[in-house]
């Protein structure tokens, strides 16, 4: 693996400290498992959607959380005691549970999820704060404000 050297970035950007540290993480989950199979779109300029192929997973069998800018994905199968013994010739269909873990960035929240035909789609959008948002400065003319002391 390659390290990168941040440092010059350092002397023209300010506040992206967490930079770094996105990175890191990003490499380490570079291993993640790729069960289940997943898309991520742009559907707009702030709208975002992930789709996930969870066939065989009941509403109450899946789980989704989102913290601190991290959208965990959960599947857990349910333990059926009347469970009976099968014979595959071939699976080809997974059954297994898994955790899946998405790097949201910042002001982007989760809208809403929904499970059909064995897809589990999830909604993101950026809402970025009104504060934060562009603005016009309107150059004035006269004196500027002076300190009183």
């Amino acid at each position: 693996m390659r390290n990168v050297d941040l440092t010059p970035l350092y002397r023209s950007f300010i506040g992206f400290d967490h930079l770094a540290s996105l990175m890191d993480r990003a490499a380490h989950n570079g291993k993640q498992a790729s069960y289940p199979p997943y898309n991520i779109e742009a559907l707009e300029q702030d709208k975002y959607q992930i789709t996930m192929a969870v066939a065989g997973f009941t509403n109450d069998e899946l789980h989704i959380e989102s913290e601190n800018n991290t959208l965990k994905v959960k599947g857990q199968k349910a333990d059926k005691e009347d469970k009976t013994e099968r014979k595959f010739i071939h699976q080809g269909i997974a059954e297994r549970n898994f955790e899946q873990s998405f790097q949201l960035g910042d002001h982007v929240r989760v809208i809403g999820a929904e499970l059909e035909n064995g897809l589990l789609v999830i909604s993101l959008e950026r809402e970025i704060p009104e504060a934060l948002k562009p603005r016009k400065i309107e150059i004035g003319r006269g004196k500027l404000l002076e300190n009183e002391s």
